[in-house]
């Protein structure tokens, strides 16, 4: 056992090491080829760092000589269907939740008169369109595609996340702690594009800290999610399949909001307001998950 977690943890170093260091290079393309930020060639570039985890997964197989087992591609449908449904319809619920509950604390913010909405309506030529039904379009599209539509981009992320560093660090630490530890990492991970304004924008206090903060906030809240379902399912298909929920409909509430607002509470769920339904579920989860490591399970269960 101590020369597998010998031969983990050299894995886990390089893995971790390999993936801040080339996703951070990239992201900084953006700035060193003066583009900016959310414009164009940027959208690009974050894009493709999105497969960074993914392909660190490769390498540090690759180069460790691990192989290709346990890449936690398979989806396990068999006798979780109930589960998978669940993953494909409660993130849409959580969101529509985050919105009212950021609206029912500050409920001078919620705009009854769909201004934005009413807004992409009349940009979009179709003057027998209501604001109100592109609302439920708007809900329906992230229901009914938001699981699928940007699964590929997501599955690059969490084929490293969920699909290798949190399995590497289940042998060290208990789940608990290894569901917030790949959370936290996860988050700054995030940190070049964090000072560019993503999520948060630049023009708030403290930043550019307040905001690297928030998002390894909201990277742990949503990896102990994706996390537990991924070891309770043995695969990262639902993590992908939550994040790309997340991906399409984060900033839903943005368009039922008015005046101004910080963008570090909500109402988008990346805010620490907005995302309180699924800090909520975090900690649920989190209470719930197991307290030993895999390789000790791993004994308890060979010896039985």
């Amino acid at each position: 056992m101590e020369l597998e977690k010998s031969v983990a943890k050299k894995r886990l170093i390089l893995f971790i090491t390999l993936t801040i260091v080339i996703a951070w290079i990239v992201f900084l393309l953006i700035p060193i080829c003066g583009l900016t930020y959310g414009n164009g060639l940027s959208i690009v570039i974050l894009a493709a760092a999105m497969f960074v985890p993914a392909l660190c997964n490769i390498l540090t197989r690759l180069i460790t000589k691990e192989g290709f087992h346990n890449m936690y591609l398979r989806p396990h449908f068999k006798g979780h269907m109930k589960q998978y449904l669940l993953v494909y319809f409660g993130p849409t619920v959580l969101l529509l939740l985050s919105g009212a509950v950021y609206f029912l604390i500050f409920p001078g913010s919620f705009d009854p008169e769909l201004t934005v909405l009413k807004g992409l309506v009349a940009s979009s030529g179709k003057p027998g369109l209501s604001a109100s039904s592109l609302l439920v379009v708007q809900v329906l599209q992230v229901a009914v595609i938001g699981p699928i539509i940007n699964i590929i981009p997501t599955l690059g992320e969490e084929l490293g996340w969920r699909g290798y560093l949190l399995p590497k660090l289940r042998m060290f630490l208990s789940d608990r702690t290894a569901l917030a530890v790949t959370g936290v990492i996860w988050g700054v991970w995030h940190l070049p594009v964090i000072v560019m304004g993503h999520n948060y924008g630049t023009k708030y206090a403290s930043y550019p800290w307040l905001g690297i903060l928030a998002m390894i906030v909201f990277c742990l809240v949503l990896g102990v999610i994706e996390g537990y379902i991924s070891i309770k399912l043995e695969s990262v298909i639902p993590a992908a399949m939550i994040h790309s929920v997340v991906n399409a409909g984060a900033g839903f509430p943005l368009y039922l909001v008015k005046g101004g607002y910080n963008m570090l509470l909500g109402p988008a769920i990346t805010g620490l307001v907005g995302g309180l339904p699924f800090t909520v579920l975090a900690v649920v989860l989190f209470i719930k998950a197991g307290n030993k490591t895999f390789l000790s399970k791993s004994v308890i269960s060979s010896t039985t």
